[in-house]
C-alpha cells in the first residue's frame, strides 16, 4: 500500500460506496477533468494517500494504525446500544394471561401459602426488588387479587387433589387438636391420615379454623361432622385420635367414631401428676430459681461460664422448663446435675453475693433428690422420645409401650423413697388409661399386625388367644361380606 500526502481539494466518495470507511476518506478529480482519481484514495484526517484496489482493506487498516481513537469510540456506541435495550426492557412487559406470568404469579401464591406468609410480602419493596430482578419484565399482582383470586383458586385446586386422594383410601384416621395462638385466639386444627395402594401414610391438614363458640363435646361434635362431609369421608369409618380432655372423648361418642387418646398426651398426664408431688414440686421450684437467675444476670451468666471453663464443663446454657412438655423438666433438671459443680461454685462466689442477697443454695438433699427424679423418670422419658422421633407414629406400640411402662413404674425393694414416691403416682396415672375392654382390644390387635411385636410378649397366654381368636373372627367376617358384596352387588 502506498502512501503520500496531498494539498488538493478532497471530493467525497460515490454515493453508491457504503463502508463506514468512506467517512474518512475521499478522491482527488484527474487533472484537467471532473472525473475523480479512483486509484488513491485520501485520508480526510491526515491527507494521506493509500492506493484503492476496490475494496476498504487498505484504508481500514490506515485508520486502525495512524487514527486508533475512531475506534474508542466504539464502547460509547455499545453503551447507547445497551441503554436501547434498557430502554426497551423497561417498557416491554409480559402479559398478565402470558404462561410465564401464570407460572410465576402462582409461584409466589404457593410461597405465601407454605411460607404462612401475609398478603402484604407482595408490596414489600425487597420482595418486588427480588421479582423484578429475577424477570423484569413480570408485573407482581395486587395483594387484593392474590387474597381474592388467586389464593382461592389455588386453595380449590389443592382441596380437589385431596378429595381425589382420600377417596382412593379405604379408611380414614382423624386427629383433632383445639390450640391457642399467642393472640389468645382459640382455634381448632382437623388433620386426616391413610394409607396409599403402595403403602405410604399421607397426611392432609383440612382445616385450621377459630373456634369462637365454647368448646364443648357437642359443638365439637358438630365441628367433626362438617368436616367429615366436606371432604366425603363419611363413608371411610374415620377413627378419631385426640387428647385426653373431657369435651373431647364426648365429641367421639356423639360422632360415633372409634376415639383413641393420643398417648404421648397421656404420657404427659401421668408424668404431670409425679411433678406435682410437694417434694417434687419444691425441688423443681428451687432448680427454676437458679436457671432463672443465670437467664436473666448478665454477671451471673458470666461468672457460670468461667466456673464452667474452670472445672472443665462443657459450656451449655442451662435450660428453662415449658409447663406444657414434662420432658422440658427432665431436661432442665438434667442440665442442671450436669453443670451442678459450676452452678454451685458460682452461686458461692463472693462478686454474686456481694450483688445478690437472695441467691438459693443446693444442699446435698436436693441433688440427691435431682439425681432420684431423673432415674424415677428414665422411663417415660424414653418412651417420650420414641413416639417424637417416629415420623409415622402408629397405633400398635401404645400397648407394648404402656406394658413396659406400667414394669418399670412398679415399685423395686431398694428404690429410695423419693424415687418410690414418683413412681407411685406415674403408675396410678397409667393404671386407668386404656382401661376399657374395648380399647384394649384394638391395641392388642394392632400390636398382632405389626411384626415388631405380633407375638405379643406383654400379654398372658389367655389373652394372647383371645386376641388372635378375635382377629381370625373379624377377618371371616370380612371376607363374608366382600363375597356377599360380590355376589349381590348394591
Amino acid at each position: 500500500m502506498a502512501e503520500g500526502k496531498t494539498a488538493r481539494d478532497i471530493q467525497p466518495a460515490p454515493s453508491h460506496f457504503k463502508s463506514k470507511v468512506w467517512k474518512h476518506f475521499g478522491f482527488h478529480k484527474l487533472p484537467g477533468n471532473e472525473q475523480l482519481d479512483m486509484s488513491k484514495a485520501v485520508c480526510k484526517l491526515c491527507r494521506i494517500l493509500v492506493t484503492y484496489c476496490g475494496n476498504t482493506t487498505n484504508m481500514s487498516a490506515h485508520l486502525a494504525r495512524h487514527h486508533p481513537e475512531l475506534n474508542a469510540k466504539q464502547p460509547e456506541k455499545a453503551e447507547a446500544s445497551a441503554s436501547q435495550r434498557t430502554l426497551n426492557e423497561t417498557l416491554y412487559k409480559l402479559p398478565s394471561v402470558s404462561e410465564k406470568a401464570r407460572r410465576i404469579t402462582e409461584s409466589i401464591a404457593m410461597f405465601i401459602c407454605k411460607d404462612i406468609r401475609p398478603y402484604a410480602v407482595v408490596e414489600n419493596d425487597g420482595f418486588r426488588n427480588m421479582i423484578h430482578t429475577l424477570e423484569p419484565h413480570y408485573i407482581i399482582p395486587s395483594r387484593k387479587f392474590f387474597s381474592e383470586t388467586v389464593v382461592p383458586t389455588l386453595y380449590n385446586n389443592i382441596k380437589s387433589e385431596v378429595i381425589n386422594s382420600l377417596g382412593r383410601s379405604r379408611r380414614v384416621a382423624l386427629t383433632c387438636d383445639a390450640w391457642t395462638s399467642r393472640a389468645t385466639e382459640s382455634y381448632v386444627t382437623v388433620t386426616a391420615h391413610h394409607i396409599t395402594d403402595d403403602w405410604s401414610l399421607l397426611s392432609h391438614v383440612l382445616q385450621t379454623r377459630a373456634m369462637y363458640e365454647s368448646h364443648t363435646g357437642a359443638n365439637v361434635a358438630e365441628l367433626l361432622h362438617n368436616v367429615v362431609t366436606e371432604w366425603n369421608i363419611a363413608e371411610k369409618d374415620p377413627v378419631l385420635v385426640t387428647d385426653n380432655a373431657t369435651n373431647m372423648a364426648c365429641a367421639a361418642q356423639l360422632t360415633g367414631y372409634l376415639h383413641v387418646r393420643c398417648f404421648a398426651h397421656t404420657l404427659n398426664l401421668a408424668s404431670q401428676r409425679a411433678l406435682k408431688l410437694p417434694a417434687v414440686a419444691r425441688l423443681l421450684g428451687r432448680i427454676r430459681r437458679a436457671t432463672g437467675f443465670f437467664h436473666r444476670s448478665a454477671v451471673g451468666l458470666h461468672t457460670l461460664q468461667e466456673k464452667q471453663k474452670l472445672l472443665d464443663l462443657p459450656v451449655h446454657r442451662l435450660i428453662t422448663d415449658v409447663s406444657t412438655r414434662w420432658n422440658s423438666v427432665h431436661d432442665m433438671v438434667e442440665r442442671f446435675l450436669e453443670q451442678q459443680p459450676a452452678i454451685t461454685a458460682a452461686l458461692l462466689s463472693a462478686e454474686l453475693r456481694k450483688r445478690e442477697k437472695a441467691i438459693c443454695t443446693f444442699t446435698e438433699s436436693d441433688i440427691s433428690n435431682a439425681e432420684e427424679f431423673i432415674q424415677a423418670l428414665k422411663a417415660m422419658k424414653v418412651a417420650t422420645c420414641v413416639l417424637s422421633d417416629e415420623s409415622k407414629p402408629t397405633l400398635s406400640v401404645i400397648a407394648p409401650l404402656l406394658a413396659q411402662l406400667l414394669q418399670d413404674t412398679q415399685e423395686k425393694s431398694g428404690d429410695p423413697p423419693f424415687v418410690k414416691e414418683i413412681k407411685e403416682a406415674v403408675h396410678q396415672d397409667l393404671k386407668k388409661r386404656y382401661a376399657s375392654d374395648t380399647e384394649k382390644a384394638t391395641l392388642n390387635q394392632a400390636a398382632a399386625l405389626d411384626p415388631r411385636f405380633k407375638a405379643l410378649p406383654f400379654l398372658s397366654d389367655n389373652e394372647k388367644e383371645e386376641t388372635f381368636a378375635r382377629m381370625v373372627s373379624e377377618a371371616g367376617a370380612i371376607k363374608e361380606l366382600e363375597v356377599n358384596n360380590s355376589l349381590y352387588p348394591l
